[in-house]
């Protein structure tokens, strides 16, 4: 299978992208543009990626009666209406952010989620039977994560501090663990509450890309996400995939789509969501016990090596698309 990306650059090296108003209108108006003059034939499946869902008209005339598959990772209305709550929900906006998801994911021939708990849940908002939806993982980059991990001192939280990841939680466990050390890593919506945050508790605003691998690496544990909303029950974050692929181990919330990956106490520390007691636990359990770790650390990685991995994604994908072509 030979696959040809057609990209143009829009947000490269930019950390807040919502800041760029009509210039946000503009700059995806000229890049669409540019992958429309530059569509050429002789292609089988026309795959648009994250975050494609206003794509989805232009993807349609471009593929020429070929079959389509979006991979969207997320619901539009999930993150900013349920998840965000930055709209009510029978607000105008609200609405119009469901019309969008139902819109893109019915223009499609096929759907790719990124757990079943996920595909469920898109195929109800968009009124499509199941069998429109497919699964496969996020994984992760593994030029970027990968071994041997060596672990530090610290703990290390990744992630935009929004409303999923549960960031009242960790920072809840964090006092309950006053000798512990916890990374917080990320900027977003929450990062007001790191300004009371106990002294164990470091805040690096920014980490660039290429060097989040070497900060997993470098950490005794990864905290994955500990939200109580509905789509935290439904993912399994990049966060997670990348810890894994590093092998670094990991504690999580325990989810229903967590464990579609993870088996608690093998490939990682799953603890009850929105629970700081049993996270403080949970970290206080994996600092005290290098055996814990270790295997943690070795569960974690065969994990995502067997079901997530660059190799067996490749295979999935190659799949997916044979199957619609």
């Amino acid at each position: 299978m030979q696959v040809t990306e057609r990209h143009v650059a829009v947000w490269e090296g930019d950390e807040h992208k919502w800041k760029a108003g009509i210039g946000s209108v503009i700059r995806l108006a000229a890049a669409e543009a540019k992958l429309l003059r530059g569509s050429a034939d002789g292609f089988d499946v026309l795959l648009v990626g994250y975050p494609g869902h206003l794509d989805l008209p232009a993807a349609r005339r471009a593929a020429r009666g070929k079959p389509v598959v979006f991979n969207p990772l997320v619901s539009l209305w999930d993150t900013w209406v349920s998840d965000r709550r930055r709209f009510a929900p029978q607000s105008p906006a609200a609405r119009l952010l469901a019309r969008i998801d139902r819109s893109a994911f019915r223009a499609s021939d096929l759907v790719v989620a990124d757990t079943e708990q996920n595909a469920a849940f898109l195929a109800e908002l968009a009124g499509l039977p199941r069998d429109r939806f497919a699964v496969c993982p996020v994984g992760a980059e593994e030029r970027v994560f990968h071994p041997p991990w060596k672990a530090t001192e610290s703990f290390l939280f990744v992630g935009k501090l929004i409303p999923l990841h549960g960031l009242e939680t960790i920072l809840a466990a964090a006092r309950l663990v006053p000798d512990l050390r916890i990374t917080v890593t990320g900027r977003g919506q929450l990062e007001a509450l790191l300004e009371t945050r106990p002294v164990n508790v470091e805040w690096i605003p920014w980490i660039d890309y290429e060097h989040l691998g070497t900060a997993y690496r470098a950490s005794l544990c990864a905290l994955g996400v500990f939200g109580t909303s509905p789509k935290a029950g439904r993912v399994i974050p990049n966060k997670v995939f990348q810890a894994l692929a590093c092998g670094t181990p990991v504690i999580t919330a325990d989810t229903p789509a967590a464990r579609e990956l993870l088996t608690p106490g093998e490939s990682a520390l799953l603890v009850p969501p929105g629970d700081a007691e049993a996270l403080a636990a949970a970290m206080r359990d994996a600092a005290g016990d290098a055996s814990l770790l270790a295997r943690l650390a070795d569960g974690g990685h065969r994990a995502y090596r067997e079901h997530a991995s660059e190799e067996v994604l490749g295979q999935r994908w190659r799949e997916l698309l044979e199957g619609v072509a």
